[in-house]
């Protein structure tokens, strides 16, 4: 059998021939870390996307947080929106 590099140990057992193929087969973990990026990047809130990654939010965010693009400069317009309601 003819396994790809970093394919998941089985998947040739488990998958068909054109599956195992697949590019997305050799780390099926990638795809995990980039939905889990991406939502977070979304602004959709840690405590969901770490439920429903089933991970902690300490987990996600010492896993996750290098991911988080921009995410400051949103922090600081959110902040500065909300400072100019009080004036």
């Amino acid at each position: 059998m003819h396994l790809l590099p970093g394919l998941a140990r089985g998947a040739g057992l488990a998958l068909p021939p054109d599956q195992v193929a697949s590019p997305l087969v050799g780390r099926p973990y990638d795809l995990r870390h980039s939905a889990l990026s991406t939502w977070l990047n979304a602004g959709v809130d840690p405590t969901e996307v770490a439920e429903r990654a089933g991970n902690s939010v300490e987990v996600l965010f010492a896993r996750y947080a290098k991911c988080l693009y921009g995410r400051q400069e949103i922090a600081n317009g959110r902040i500065g929106d909300l400072l100019r309601e009080y004036e």
